[in-house]
């Protein structure tokens, strides 16, 4: 019985801070038509993940049937004096690292589900291609 690999890619944040917008989104695009699963310490702006979206309808064929993508921010919004300054000046300083992005390929990933504490990542099963009788 062969078994299909699945392949996660981490990308390091400062692996795409010096690219441009489109270029950040090409970058992740080409990675998932790879039908790799990206890691992406950090996060796009949301224009960014709207235009991602967009370049992924666009490009969508027999081959590549879209991605599926998660934002994980582990950020507790109920932080108060001290912590939520510090939360804040550390958002300043370090832009869009904190959290987590994940993009798959829609022919491997079925679906993506996130909760504060856990991630579940449900993958496809691989097509069998039955063999004709002679």
């Amino acid at each position: 019985m062969k078994k299909k690999m699945v392949t996660l890619q981490f990308m390091p944040y400062s692996e795409i801070e010096t690219l441009s917008a489109v270029g950040r989104i090409r970058k992740l695009l080409n990675v998932a038509k790879q039908n790799k699963i990206v890691l992406l310490q950090g996060r796009l702006k949301k224009d960014e993940e709207a235009e991602l979206i967009k370049a992924t309808m666009e490009e969508i064929n027999k081959e590549f049937k879209g991605i599926e993508m998660a934002v994980i921010n582990p950020k507790p919004e109920d932080l108060a004096g001290f912590n939520k300054i510090k939360s804040d000046f550390m958002d300043m300083l370090l832009g869009d690292r904190s959290g987590m992005t994940i993009i798959g390929p829609a022919n491997v990933v079925k679906s993506i589900k996130k909760n504060p504490n856990k991630i579940e990542l449900l993958t496809k099963e691989s097509k069998k291609k039955k063999k004709r009788k002679k």
